[in-house]
């Protein structure tokens, strides 16, 4: 058996920004877990991704029954099925034993357990009061589930090619220069550098798959962080904590349908639906600050891959004529 310290699960497995509710809530629990079934177990990531989909259908049933003591079993189980989710991440991690099929089936077990437990809650409370308004906060409840992951993995996905853009454009840009340094031409003035900066991880949305142990990115948002300069000071401060700014993400608006809200109606009839309008209301919010900033990434990516490509042209400028016959195009951008 291997014997890891809780140590080795800190450093290996926690990511250098979280949800505040992972980093308070969920990793001190998981973490000493996780020590345990590394070290006294052979249990898997994917069984561990399966264990906490019985879980969240175990605290869907309870939802469904709808009595206050079922609403606070259901609310537990969530949180459990949750401590697992996180735990299967961690574990593979920490062994190395994660697969892109352990990745697919984790995010497609999520969106299950998502869409079961909604199901069930408002299905249970519609039930129990005949008010309609619960199937369509049900409704509310998954299509804003289903936004934010499409969002998340729609911006990834984005950010990556820009990211991929400017490295091509950049490396042209070096090579070209080079080539004219040879060439004899004077060598034009130094700037190429500026635009590594120009794209960063957004350090505020959910695509974060650092760990405290590696060297993580730190964004730089030139449009955003020139507009809001103070923001950088509440960002650092948070961080400190590895709390990512995005303080209301799918974690949390999650916890605030399947905890708060299950457990705020055992002492308060009607309250799930205004703690699932206000955990909604806070997830848009950040998601409008995501695309906001987003939107001013993909600003400052147009400009630097100008001002590249115009460095490109004028190294192609210095270059003789049988060495730029040879030299690539310049990089272009089908942004909009």
């Amino acid at each position: 058996m291997a014997n890891f310290t809780l140590d080795d699960v800190r450093q290996r497995t926690y990511k250098a920004r979280d949800a505040w509710w992972t980093v308070l809530l969920v990793d001190p629990l998981a973490s000493r877990l996780v020590k345990f079934t590394a070290n006294r177990t052979r249990i898997t990531p994917n069984q561990l991704t399966v264990g906490a989909l019985i879980l969240g259908l175990g605290a869907a049933a309870c939802f469904a029954v709808a009595s206050w003591p079922w609403l606070l079993a259901g609310a537990l189980l969530y949180h459990l099925s949750f401590t697992l989710d996180c735990m299967d991440g961690k574990i593979a991690r920490l062994k190395g034993t994660g697969s892109v099929f352990g990745a697919w089936l984790d995010y497609i077990f999520d969106r299950v357990r998502v869409l079961a437990c909604a199901i069930a809650l408002m299905g249970g409370q519609y039930a129990a009061t005949g008010n309609v308004a619960y199937i369509w906060t049900a409704l509310a409840v998954v299509f804003l589930d289903m936004l934010r992951y499409m969002d998340a993995l729609e911006i990834y996905k984005v950010r990556t090619q820009m990211r991929s853009t400017l490295d091509a454009a950049r490396r042209e840009a070096h090579a070209l220069k080079a080539a004219a340094q040879r060439a004899g031409g004077e060598a034009p003035d130094e700037d190429i550098a500026s635009a590594e900066e120009a794209i960063g991880d957004d350090p505020d949305a959910d695509m974060e798959n650092r760990v405290i142990g590696d060297d993580p990115n730190v964004a730089l948002q030139q449009g955003f962080n020139k507009r809001f300069p103070w923001y950088a000071r509440v960002r650092n401060v948070l961080m400190a904590g590895r709390i990512r700014p995005h303080l209301i993400s799918g974690i949390e608006f999650q916890m605030g349908v399947f905890i708060i809200a299950p457990l705020a109606a055992t002492v308060l009839t009607g309250a799930v639906i205004p703690i699932v309008a206000v955990s909604g209301a806070g997830l848009l919010a950040f998601e409008l600050v995501i695309i906001y900033k987003f939107w001013l990434s993909s600003r400052d990516y147009s400009r630097n891959l100008a001002g590249l490509n115009a460095k490109i042209d004028e190294y192609r400028t210095r270059l003789p004529a049988e060495a730029l016959e040879q030299a690539p195009a310049p990089v272009t951008t089908n942004s909009g």
